[in-house]
Parts: structure tokens; C-alpha cells; sequence
């Protein structure tokens, strides 16, 4: 057991596998009572030496059932749901003056769900293997971290919808306060992110208070397509309110003693009042948030950091193994369920069905929709994202997850959350992961790949390896694009016929 002194106390690591872990530390004081839907405060110091070898509650969400082959993943490790969750956890192979790269990871959820907790994000197999510091991190979700009551209240609750960013500026400061102390390098601070996480990578590239505290970004399977309008947001904040039967013109005394499993009951409701799946998600409040962060990206608010962005091959079809987001059985139900989100969906039913069906694949209603919404939502955001960087003369690293889930005898193909247990190695580390995830030499072979391109990332800015010497800087006269499958490789422009499409239809990406 080791000690360390921190700005407000001192804490007592556990050992995990030769390396020094630090589980629960505060960065920010519980966002209870006054606090709730404020911005974070600082933790109050304490005496004596906090011992730091249990998770932290997790941040109230609803607990979900029916998650199909990412059960496993969620709900798992920190106990009941708690509004005092604003808690980081640190492993690093020594507590020394070495500096090593530091890997922030932001976890995803649909930024209703997850926890910095969850087993398959334990940073032990990154660190050791890269000689680096990783820290995972909670921060407030649903409807107590983005959901924008400044505009429906008249300010009685100031809540921006951005409170959740907030929370991850706040543990960004702790690491650019605290992190040399774990042996890490506070000028080279890289963050990383899956779905909602990606999103809100992506989100921090473009929100003012995040500036100059991060290096290095990794948007995975989620870029800077997503942030909502104030009156969207406000929209969303009126029905959660009717919704948890509470007026508009309430003191704010009585909104901020709500119960917290009612205010998530009400979330929950809301996004079905709503027809959306993410309704809560950063805002563009024009302060701190002033525009979508892919404008603002283009307008040079990430200028100077380097990007790693990319997505898995098949995304969707994830959702599609789940309840609550069947599949057309036909191309009558596929347009339907296009209609909305795509103005010309015949356009791209037919482009994409031409090109499936030139390569030989499978192109049935079902199989197109899970390409149509893979691209949509995760693909073409990040090509999206390369694009602004290149234009700019920014250097970004574009990928494309190629690897192929053997659940129910790969029924999935390359899905939505493939990548993150090869990027913390955590791939086969119970039966439930490796169902999802695969395991066996070729699995902990790319393992070793994706840790060594995310590592060397970290550390100068630059993902390229021994095994991926050919992958250059993404530039749209080459668009080239490193696969992460068995084996790992590097092309040029992959399934470019349906990423040209987009250039010609009018759809907004990146929302669900």
C-alpha cells in the first residue's frame, strides 16, 4: 500500500497486479441539496488517509434489463445509484516523477447510463502494458447532469444541460492538479471515450471551459456531432417536469428536493414522450457550448490537439439484437423507419444496396437499415470530424473496427462497443466479456495492436506502430483508415460508395 497527497488529502492505494490502483477519490463535492444541477465545487479536504480500494456509487440512472449481449457491462460494480458519485479512479505503475502519458477515459451510456466503475474499464492492462497512467472517471447523468432548466425555470435553477461536461472539466482539473503525484505527465493528457464518451470528447474539443486541459483526443464511436439546441433542450426539460408532476412555476426549493429515482423515472418517460433515445445530451447554450462542436472544431477550436477518431463496421446492428429498436422486415418498414432522419432515403437505400450487393453481401431491408444507422450515426460523423481537422491543416488518425463479436455465432458482425475491451485488454476477462468481445490468440493479439496505437498516441500524438507502419494522417484525397480486425491492417477510403453518398443527401449525422 502507498500514499499519496493530493490537493485535499491524503489517499492509500490498493496493489492490483503489480501496479497501484486508487478507486473513489473525490474530485468535486457531492452535487447534493444547493449543489444539485450547479456547476461542481471543489471536495472538501480531509484529515487522516483516505483508503481508496472500493468504487464509488455510480450517478443515479435508470437499472437496466433486456441489454441483450452488453448485460454483462452494466450495472455491475458500484452498488446503489447515488447523487454523491462524483468520484475518479487512478491506476499507474508507480508513483514516481517518471511522467508518463495519462489516458482520461469518459465512459459511454447514452449519457443516462454507465459508471467509471464498470470491470471491463479497468485500466491495469493499458497501464502496465504502455507504462502509462489511466483514470476513469463518473460524472452526472440524465436528467441530473444535461438537462437545461435555466430557460423553463426563468433562471430560479440555472441548470445549462452541460452540467455532466462540467463534471468532466472538473476531473480534467483534478489530473492537471494532481496527477504528477500518480507518476503522470499533466502535459500530456489524453482523453478517450466510447458512444456518449466519444460524444463527449467530441463535445469537449468544442466547450470552453475544457480548454488547455487535454492534449490528445479519441473520440471512439461518437465525434462532435451531438450537442441540442436551448429550445430543444428547454422542450425536454418542460416534459420532464410535467412528467415528474412538478410545475414549471415551482419554488426551486421543491426542485431541488425532487427524489432522484423520480427524476429518473421521469427521464425515462421523457425520452419515450419524446420518441428519442438520447434526449439528454450537451447543449449548445451559447455560453460555454455556442455551437454544434463539429463547427466549431472547423473553426479552429481544437487547432493544436491531435485526434484519433473512428467507429466498428456494424454498429447498429448492437441495438438491433436489443429490445426497443427492431429491424424493417421489408423496404416499405425501411423507408419508414428512414423517413425522418434521411430527406432522399430511396438515394441512399439504393447506394448502398448497389454496393453491398457488388461485393457479394447480404442487402435485405434489415441489413441495410443497420448500415444506413452504423454510418449515420457513428461512421460518418468521425470521416465528418477528419474532414474539418484536414481542412485545417490538423492532423487527425481516422479507424474503422473490423473485428467480428462471436455472440450467437456473429450475429452482430463488427458492433457498437467492440473496440473498448481490446483498448483496456479487458476483452476476455470473464465468460460474459469474452462472449462479447471473443477471445483466444488472434483476440489478444489485436488487443496488443489497439493498446500499442492507443499508447502511442498518448504519449507523442502519433497512433502508428510496427503492424500499421502505412497508416497516415486522414486527408480526403486518400482517406486512409486503419482496421482493427484479424489482422490489422490499413486502406484507403473503405466502403467509400456509401460514404460518398452522404455527400449527396441532405441528413443530419450523429443523433439518434
Amino acid at each position: 500500500m502507498s500514499i499519496v497527497e493530493t490537493r485535499y488529502g491524503r489517499v492509500e492505494s490498493v496493489r492490483a497486479n503489480g501496479l497501484h490502483a486508487f478507486l473513489a477519490v473525490p474530485f468535486a463535492a457531492p452535487p447534493v441539496g444547493d449543489l444539485r444541477w450547479r456547476p461542481p465545487a471543489d471536495p472538501a479536504p480531509w484529515t487522516g488517509v483516505r483508503r481508496a480500494a472500493d468504487f464509488s456509487a455510480q450517478s443515479w440512472q435508470p437499472v437496466l434489463e433486456g441489454m441483450g449481449p452488453l448485460q454483462f457491462a452494466f450495472n455491475s460494480e458500484g452498488g446503489d445509484p447515488h447523487e454523491d458519485c462524483l468520484y475518479l479512479n487512478v491506476w499507474t505503475p508507480g508513483l514516481d516523477n517518471r511522467k508518463r502519458p495519462v489516458l482520461v477515459w469518459i465512459h459511454g451510456g447514452g449519457f443516462s447510463g454507465g459508471t467509471g466503475g464498470t470491470p471491463i474499464y479497468d485500466g491495469t492492462a493499458l497501464a502496465r502494458r504502455g507504462d502509462a497512467v489511466v483514470v476513469t472517471i463518473n460524472y452526472r447523468l440524465g436528467a441530473l447532469g444535461f438537462v437545461n432548466l435555466n430557460e423553463v425555470t426563468g433562471g430560479r435553477v440555472p441548470a445549462t444541460g452541460n452540467e455532466g461536461l462540467l463534471d468532466q472539466v472538473k476531473a480534467l482539473e483534478w489530473v492537471r492538479d494532481n496527477i504528477a503525484a500518480f507518476g503522470g505527465d499533466p502535459d500530456r493528457v489524453t482523453i478517450f471515450g466510447e458512444s456518449a464518451g466519444g460524444m463527449s470528447v467530441g463535445a469537449l474539443m468544442a466547450f470552453a471551459p475544457a480548454a488547455g486541459l487535454f492534449h490528445r483526443a479519441i473520440p471512439q464511436s461518437g465525434a462532435c456531432s451531438t450537442a441540442q439546441p436551448v429550445a430543444r433542450a428547454a422542450e425536454i426539460a418542460e416534459g420532464l417536469l410535467e412528467l415528474a408532476g412538478v410545475s414549471v412555476n415551482a419554488p426551486a426549493a421543491e426542485l431541488l428536493a425532487l427524489d432522484p429515482q423520480r427524476l429518473v423515472e421521469a427521464g425515462m418517460a421523457v425520452g419515450a414522450k419524446f420518441g428519442g433515445a438520447m434526449v439528454f445530451q450537451p447543449c449548445i447554450d451559447g455560453a460555454q457550448l455556442t455551437d454544434l462542436p463539429l463547427d466549431a472544431v472547423a473553426a479552429g477550436s481544437a487547432d493544436g490537439i491531435p485526434v484519433m477518431v473512428g467507429a466498428a463496421r456494424d454498429e447498429w446492428k448492437l441495438f438491433t439484437a436489443m429490445p426497443g429498436f427492431p429491424a424493417p422486415e421489408d423496404d416499405a418498414a425501411l423507408r419508414q423507419f428512414l423517413a425522418g432522419r434521411i430527406d432522399d432515403s430511396e438515394t441512399v437505400i439504393a447506394a448502398y444496396r448497389s454496393a453491398r450487393e457488388g461485393r457479394g453481401e447480404a442487402a435485405d431491408a434489415a441489413t441495410l437499415f443497420a448500415a444506413i444507422e452504423t454510418d449515420r450515426v457513428f461512421r460518418v460523423p468521425a470521416i465528418r470530424l477528419g474532414e474539418a481537422l484536414a481542412a485545417r491543416e490538423q492532423e487527425s488518425f481516422q479507424y474503422l473496427f473490423t473485428w467480428e463479436s462471436p455472440w450467437e455465432d456473429g450475429k452482430l458482425g463488427s458492433p457498437h462497443a467492440i473496440d473498448i475491451g481490446f483498448v483496456f485488454g479487458t476483452h476476455a476477462l470473464n465468460s460474459g466479456s469474452a462472449a462479447f468481445f471473443g477471445s483466444g490468440d488472434a483476440a489478444d493479439a489485436l488487443a496488443g495492436h489497439v493498446q500499442d496505437a492507443w499508447l502511442a498516441f498518448a504519449a507523442d500524438g502519433d497512433p502508428r506502430t510496427d503492424a500499421l507502419r502505412d497508416w497516415a494522417p486522414y486527408a480526403p484525397d486518400t482517406r486512409s483508415t486503419a482496421l482493427f480486425g484479424d489482422p490489422v491492417s490499413v486502406a484507403d477510403d473503405p466502403w467509400g460508395e456509401e460514404r460518398a453518398v452522404w455527400d449527396r443527401v441532405n441528413a443530419p449525422v450523429g443523433g439518434l
